[in-house]
């Protein structure tokens, strides 16, 4: 039976439920209408501020609970009256660390895991319980040959491991960062070391947390050759491709940021995958491309030693108009575009004299092939136009020309000889007339 200050203790905690909430509901919208209202702060302040407004019936909750210990401090000296609110008042500061501290995983699922693992470890433990809860596990468990798998020892495993994929994560993406930062490795190379530290580290975490449950690993390394060996017939595909991955990575023939052609698909590379390159277009599109097209595949790279590319477009003008000055004014309508070289020379050259036209070719650089091809070629086509109109040169197409005759056919309007029409087959004509019709 429960002591009545132990009831009146409850009654106050249970109380202070609805009290935050409500309390959160008034101060929530403020809070939200203050953070608006923040400029200039960093990225880490804000994304806390977040969080804690996520959390703010949880950390009003602690406040209250906490206030109602020194309260019950105050008016009871003993520690019998005010037991149970500082019990509820430390699990529930705990459960607010662990959900603070739980922000650093950003996978969702891992995340929640990781809050609902750790705050029932907590309540058995500031309960009382957690031996008796450890014992009840650990008798829980199935056994094969030698082999004894335990509740418990699945739940420390998997506890295991997510604490160290979050690390390894975490280790990942600084470490990655710092390569980035080195300007001496080249970008294929970087993109090699961050995906071997993601491998190796993901790898590790999974083979330790395995460990951690007792499994061993020896029989694994036997089964994992046998499944390899099937996997290398059904999956060569998929292994062609991670290998090609690692020769891209290793030859340097492309990197992030290059501009390729390959096939129909025109775009710059925006990130090299374990088994495909993503290729972005200009229209937007984002192409998946396995790595052994690269490797086995003809490509073209717009910028792989350099950035310079150069481009010719073809067009005729008219036999009156003079050559010369044809070649001079095409160059400076090149030159007079903004994306063309002007410290690269652009030529004009005859190709050839066609059926109506003298037909010409230009060329001239550019050192942006990921700003596009097809618009810079439409400006200069549009510069030789002005031009050509601007000093009477005239493009000339093909034409066609139809006559209409009017004259009327002679027709042969000779009347057809008269037949008797008395005469039947076998009668004799009758004298007088022709015996021919």
């Amino acid at each position: 039976m429960l002591l009545p200050s132990r009831l009146q203790q409850i009654f106050v905690a249970l109380a202070l439920v609805p009290t935050a909430w409500l309390l959160s509901r008034g101060l929530g919208p403020r809070m939200e209408d203050w953070m608006r209202g923040l400029e200039g702060r960093a990225k880490w302040q804000l994304r806390l501020l977040i969080v804690l407004r996520r959390r703010l019936a949880l950390i009003l909750y602690v406040a209250l609970i906490w206030i109602a210990v020194a309260v019950f401090a105050t008016l009871y000296h003993f520690p019998s009256r005010r037991y149970v609110l500082v019990l509820v008042a430390t699990i529930s500061l705990a459960w607010l660390g662990i959900r603070l501290a739980a922000q650093l995983i950003r996978n969702r699922f891992v995340r929640n895991l990781v809050i609902w693992a750790l705050s029932i470890w907590a309540t058995l433990y500031y309960l009382g319980l957690l031996d008796e809860t450890t014992v009840a596990l650990d008798s829980v468990a199935v056994t094969f040959g030698e082999f004894r798998l335990s509740a418990l020892a699945v739940i420390k495993a998997l506890a295991l491991t997510a604490a160290l994929v979050t690390g390894a994560r975490t280790l990942t993406l600084t470490s990655s960062r710092r390569i980035r930062e080195v300007k001496d490795i080249s970008p294929s190379v970087q993109e090699l070391l961050v995906k071997l530290l993601r491998i190796g580290l993901y790898g590790a975490a999974f083979f330790i947390g395995l460990k951690a449950v007792g499994f061993d690993l020896t029989g694994l390394a036997v089964l994992s050759g046998a499944i390899g060996v099937g996997l290398g017939f059904g999956l060569q595909k998929v292994v062609s491709n991670l290998v090609s991955g690692v020769i891209i990575l290793l030859d340097k023939s492309v990197k992030p940021g290059d501009v390729i052609s390959l096939g129909d698909t025109f775009g710059w590379i925006e990130e090299l995958g374990a088994r495909y390159v993503s290729v972005v277009t200009r229209d937007g599109k984002e192409y998946l491309i396995p790595n052994e097209d690269l490797i086995t595949g003809q490509v073209v790279n717009w910028s792989h030693t350099n950035d310079f590319v150069r481009l010719d477009i073809h067009f005729g003008t008219s036999y009156e108009d003079d050559p010369h000055l044809v070649r001079k004014v095409a160059v400076e309508a090149a030159l007079g575009c903004d994306r063309v070289l002007k410290h690269r020379p652009a030529v004009c050259h005859i190709t050839g004299f066609g059926d109506s036209s003298v037909d010409y070719i230009l060329r001239f650089w550019i050192t942006d092939p990921s700003g596009g091809l097809t618009n810079i070629r439409g400006n200069v086509y549009l510069a030789l136009w002005d031009t050509f109109k601007a000093h009477g040169i005239s493009i000339p197409f093909p034409q066609r020309e139809v006559r209409v005759l009017n004259e009327a056919l002679k027709v042969d309007t000779a009347p057809a000889p008269r037949q008797d029409s008395g005469s039947g087959p076998g009668q004799r004509p009758e004298s007088g007339e022709s015996s021919a019709n």
